[in-house]
């Protein structure tokens, strides 16, 4: 590990010289590459330079044990006993650290949500999560664009909606969100006080790159049709919203919140390359696992992963026994600890995996 470390502390000061380099400062792409590589490395070559300097300062308070002085030995004695404590964490931080990263955690996602069972509870709890996820975006300053959305007519309840949510590392915050999302409370509807059981789906995927998935233009069928629901008299009356149909997959997706085709049809290829993407990658995944005992992180839809209980204001993440008895803050976006807790979790599952592998 420890070699390891070093050739990588030798790269980013390398890094740190090219971004002095005229050269590559005027080149502007090649510049905020290089910048890019050096900044994501800094905190692991930081953490390890932290471990060198306690590992030498030790050294140090014990070669002044060997000194006749018993007051430089008392000394040498109280460094130790504060220094010795630092090593376990700083190695574990570095293990976590040297962990290979999910190429995905940097991009933007693409969020849909979909009102499952429960009828018009269930799409009432999709506009409540959905604002709760625009909460937690404010929070870390991202932005957030809709793409398509169902209204139910009843309320202010959505059938479903997608949008995209862009910013830095949104897919590492979110990518754990992806599953049934389960709701249990007494419905406004409900007359006799008895509390219902709805669910809702949720997806995050990555958003994919032109790069990372190929998409051909004969594979493509492209329908316009009048966009409904909210948006005016423009909206509704002219063939701006837009279909598209991925024939070999047979993948529908439809855009119809911006009043120009052209950008309808731009927002819905984003959606089709990010759908498309993630099933290529559970097919590379699945292959991956054949041979593992335990998936780690699959992010399967059909997972029930949270159960959200307003008369007990309690929220229960089933796949890491959390229970939070803040349910109302959880929806204002107070979503953090949750998602802390979660990386945690499958971060240490993955250190677990890398044991048994070495």
């Amino acid at each position: 590990m420890f070699d390891r470390l070093d050739q990588m502390e030798a790269r980013y000061e390398d890094l740190g010289k090219q971004l002095s380099d005229p050269n590559i400062v005027s080149d502007q792409e090649n510049y905020r590459k290089v910048s890019k590589q050096h900044r994501d490395m800094e905190p692991m070559v930081e953490k390890f330079r932290e471990y060198r300097a306690v590992k030498n300062a030790i050294a140090d308070a014990k070669a002044m044990l060997a000194e006749s002085d018993p007051e430089i030995r008392a000394m040498a004695q109280e460094e130790l006993a504060a220094l010795e404590p630092r090593v376990e964490p700083i190695e574990e931080a570095l293990k976590i650290l040297l962990l290979p990263k999910d190429p995905n955690d940097e991009k933007n996602v693409i969020l849909e949500l979909r009102a499952g069972t429960g009828g018009d509870e269930a799409a009432l709890f999709v506009a409540e999560v959905f604002r709760m996820y625009l909460r937690f975006a404010e929070q870390h300053r991202w932005k957030v664009e809709i793409l398509s959305q169902t209204e139910t007519g009843i309320g202010h309840g959505l059938k479903d909606v997608t949008a995209i949510i862009e910013g830095e590392h949104v897919y590492s915050q979110m990518k754990y969100e992806s599953g049934v999302h389960r709701v249990q409370r007494v419905p406004a509807t409900e007359t006799q006080g008895r509390v219902h059981t709805s669910a809702i789906t949720v997806a995050v995927l990555p958003e994919a790159e032109e790069v990372d998935i190929k998409i051909e233009a004969k594979d493509l069928r492209i329908d316009t049709f009048c966009s409904s629901g909210p948006g005016g008299q423009s909206v509704n009356t002219t063939y701006s919203a837009v279909r598209i149909t991925h024939l070999p997959t047979n993948t529908v997706v439809s855009c119809q919140d911006e009043k120009s085709q052209i950008k309808n049809r731009e927002k819905g290829m984003r959606v089709l390359r990010a759908r498309l993407y993630e099933v290529e990658a559970e097919r590379i995944h699945q292959i991956q696992a054949k041979d593992r005992k335990q998936q780690i992180g699959s992010g399967d839809r059909s997972e029930k992963i949270r159960t959200y209980n307003f008369p007990q204001n309690r929220l229960t993440d089933h796949r890491i026994g959390l229970t939070n008895h803040q349910l109302a803050m959880v929806m204002e976006g107070q979503l953090q600890p949750t998602i802390d807790a979660l990386i945690a979790h499958y971060t240490a599952e993955k250190l677990k995996a890398e044991a048994v592998a070495a």
